[in-house]
């Protein structure tokens, strides 16, 4: 059976998109079945695949307004072993009805196990918030992957993520775990990023994954033009370190089964 994996943290700007987007891509490339999941209202996972949004007629918002079943929101990409469920807002009144819908917490959960045994992982990319489409994607999922860059404002986010995963774990998915911190944006040769990344460890050295995403600018090359970064530069140090996530992943995978 497969696992549902939410990447996750309430603050813009730390590369959750970029983390799903990456992660997934490497997971199918790595001959793993991979669903997509944008949670996000701003709907920018496409734009990291290169998929112009006209190129669907539904997706998350049809899928929790049970207009659509799971089955015809997912869409096949041009990566191999790697499928994808858009988020497709025409207006703010659709954002609006979106947020009401995620009051359900089970329903997607639900709804993602009825397919769960296509696929070998699930990435869900959640919103920069807590509550609402958060709640719903860590309710459904078996992990959460925190994304967060070397700085006390990610630092302040983790602290109210974990406090919210132990608040879910409570009250609607007592199976859900940590998967790991994900250290992002790491610049190795500056003093901030070496403290913050002393304060992380302090704090969460129990969750940080061996592997550190660096500030790379080919992560920025790649979504400009609509490619994951291994397709667009396969030797960069972002796209490498991508790939070592999703081998981290998979083997601590293999390893617990």
């Amino acid at each position: 059976m497969g696992k549902i994996i939410a990447v996750a943290m309430p603050k813009g700007g730390v590369g959750k998109t970029t983390t799903a987007i990456n992660l997934a891509t490497n997971l199918a490339l790595a001959n793993k079945r991979t669903l997509l999941v944008d949670m996000d209202p701003m709907g920018d996972c496409n734009i990291g695949l290169g998929i112009s949004i006209g190129s669907y007629d539904s997706g998350l918002f049809q899928l929790l307004n049970y207009v659509k079943p799971i089955d015809k929101v997912i869409y096949k990409t041009s990566i191999d072993n790697l499928s994808f469920i858009p988020s497709i807002l025409k207006n703010a009144l659709d954002e609006e009805r979106l947020s009401r819908l995620s009051h359900n917490n089970m329903y997607l959960s639900n709804v993602l196990r009825s397919v769960i045994f296509n696929y070998d992982f699930i990435i869900l990319d959640c919103p920069p918030y807590l509550r609402g489409l958060t709640t719903i994607a860590l309710t459904a999922s078996d992990s959460v992957i925190l994304p967060m860059k070397p700085e006390m404002f990610s630092l302040n986010a983790a602290i109210k993520i974990v406090e919210h995963i132990s608040w879910v774990k409570k009250n609607w998915n007592s199976l859900i775990k940590i998967e790991g911190i994900l250290i992002t944006m790491y610049e190795p040769r500056t003093k901030a990023s070496s403290q913050m990344q002393d304060r992380i460890l302090n704090q969460f050295a129990r969750y940080l994954f061996k592997t550190i995403i660096p500030k790379n600018a080919t992560l920025n090359e790649a979504t400009l033009n609509g490619k994951p970064a291994i397709l667009y530069n396969p030797t960069s140090k972002g796209a490498k370190a991508y790939s070592d996530l999703a081998n981290e992943i998979i083997s601590r995978t293999e390893n617990h089964i």
